[in-house]
């Protein structure tokens, strides 16, 4: 009787299988996964807001509505503006009259007015020179005392100081106001002037318009509240400025530069594949490292914002929807 020889064969066979499994699995798990990067669409904003206080008298946009640049999205009752309006005003009319004065000079009676002063002082010190003359003479011959020529030398002095200054006060009426009086009369009426355009200026901020073409985002306020200076009572979105933008950590950055074109996917657009541009790339700081969790082998790798801009303008794209970096 033969002794049967024991077949090995199945055994190695099975041997060599599990070592090819486990070494393509060795693979498989050494070889470095798809990584998905989420992002999100952004879009640059201006806030609608007042340079004054006042009260939401008609809100002319809502949320959704497109808007041009130049309509008008608001208007604000500002009583207090239109009081200082009525005060600049009056103010104005009332340096209109001072420098219109001042330039046109004194009337025609109080110029006569002073002409006649001026005659009158005239007549008197010319009097009361001839009675200095007389006593002056009776002095010398000894008839008066010198008690009596020192009055009357007084009396003439006083009489030829009141005529120069009733002439002075008659050349100040024919000349008119001094040069420095008419300047700062022009002067006051142009500060009265400036206080009317910067309330009037103050007073266009109660109708507020838009600046650039939109989409209102936001309405704050309602009709009848109060709104603070520099309040934001809209924010429109310029649609036509929206990017990408993605948080990525830094050991996914080696095939992702500025300048470089990347392929992203839009799951709210059916999965749409769009080109865009990476414009900008920088660092979040130390709040976004991402920890390592031994002390040895590893490292802390920090987290940067990366924008991008599509290449062409995408239809049905909004802000806030997520996008897709996909990084093989």
């Amino acid at each position: 009787m033969e002794k049967k020889v024991p077949n090995y064969i199945p055994a190695l066979v099975f041997i060599v299988g599990i070592v090819a499994l486990a070494a393509v699995c060795g693979i498989i798990a050494l070889r470095h996964p798809e990584t998905t990067i989420q992002g999100e669409v952004e879009v640059e904003e201006y806030r609608v807001s007042s340079k004054i206080p006042g009260r939401i008298l008609r809100l002319m946009a809502e949320e959704g509505q497109r808007v041009k640049a130049g309509d008008t999205l608001a208007i604000l009752e500002a009583p207090e503006v239109e009081a200082k309006l009525q005060q600049a005003e009056a103010a104005e009319q009332a340096a209109d009259a001072v420098s219109r004065k001042a330039q046109k000079g004194a009337r025609d009676e109080q110029v006569r007015a002073a002409y006649e002063m001026w005659q009158k002082a005239k007549a008197g010190a010319e009097v009361m020179e001839k009675s200095y003359k007389r006593i002056r003479h009776l002095y010398d011959e000894g008839v008066t005392t010198a008690q009596k020529l020192d009055e009357i030398t007084a009396q003439r002095d006083a009489a030829i100081a009141t005529e120069r200054a009733a002439k002075a006060q008659y050349d100040m009426a024919k000349n008119g106001a001094q040069q420095e009086d008419r300047e700062a009369a022009r002067a006051q009426k142009s500060r009265a002037e400036g206080a009317v355009r910067e309330v009037n200026s103050y007073l266009r901020e109660s109708v507020l318009i838009a600046q650039m073409d939109g989409e209102v985002t936001d309405v704050f306020p309602v009709m009848g509240e109060l709104v603070g200076t520099g309040a934001p009572v809209m924010n429109v979105a310029l649609m036509d400025k929206m990017w990408l933008t993605f948080n990525i950590r830094e050991d996914f950055l080696a095939d992702i530069r500025v300048g470089q074109e990347v392929k992203a996917v839009i799951p709210a657009l059916g999965d749409r594949e769009i080109t865009a541009k990476v414009t900008a790339m920088k660092d979040l700081g130390t709040f976004a490292a991402w920890k390592a969790t031994k002390t040895t082998g590893q490292y802390d790798r920090k987290t940067f914002q990366v924008k991008a801009v599509p290449t062409t303008p995408v239809e049905g794209l909004r802000p806030g929807m997520t996008v897709l970096l996909r990084n093989d």
